[in-house]
């Protein structure tokens, strides 16, 4: 049953965040903090490595709000870029996170076990991402769920599908592209 909340608005929290308004970073945390859970947990596979990499990657996206652009993508994607990008350096430096305590993040943590409660947003993405990734080609959808969910490089994934680097960029490019529209 779709929900009768109007959907959460990424880009004005982002801003908000901007302009150092600490109850957008809660938000945001409260609508997305388990889903980047499971995006750094999927990478990392550790749930304290992964807990440690969302406290950064929140950090990051609170300190560094007013670099996001709209005109180059969505602040939903930006957001969860900033999380792979810190899941992957955990794993490729583990001595990297550098975990400072802040009263922006001190609440977070209260915060994500409230936003636990509600799935009616999630389920509406999942569906409709579920639907425009099985539009895409198995090969195409393989390198995107590599790249993306299983926080794999380019180098992995052309070696995982014995397919030529150059050719799994063009797919997850053109496939990003796909999805993008679909998802409009």
């Amino acid at each position: 049953m779709p929900s009768s909340r109007p959907p959460f608005d990424h880009e004005a929290a982002l801003l908000a965040c901007a302009r150092g308004e600490r109850f957008a970073l809660r938000a945001l945390y409260e609508h997305e903090g388990r889903w980047l859970l499971g995006v750094a947990l999927r990478i990392v596979r550790d749930r304290a490595v992964a807990e440690d990499v969302l406290h950064d990657a929140f950090l990051q996206i609170w300190s560094r709000a007013d670099s996001f652009e709209p005109s180059l993508g969505s602040a939903r994607g930006w957001i969860y870029t900033v999380v792979r990008h810190a899941a992957l350096k955990a794993v490729r430096d583990p001595g990297r996170l550098q975990l400072v305590d802040t009263p922006e993040l001190a609440a977070l943590s209260d915060a994500q076990q409230a936003s636990e409660a509600t799935d009616a947003d999630r389920d509406l993405d999942t569906d409709s991402l579920e639907r425009c990734l099985q539009r895409l080609d198995e090969a195409r959808r393989a390198c995107v769920v590599h790249a993306f969910v299983d926080g794999y490089t380019h180098e992995q994934i052309a070696e995982r599908l014995a397919t030529p680097l150059g050719t799994v960029k063009s797919w997850i490019r053109r496939s990003l592209a796909s999805l993008k529209d679909c998802l409009a």
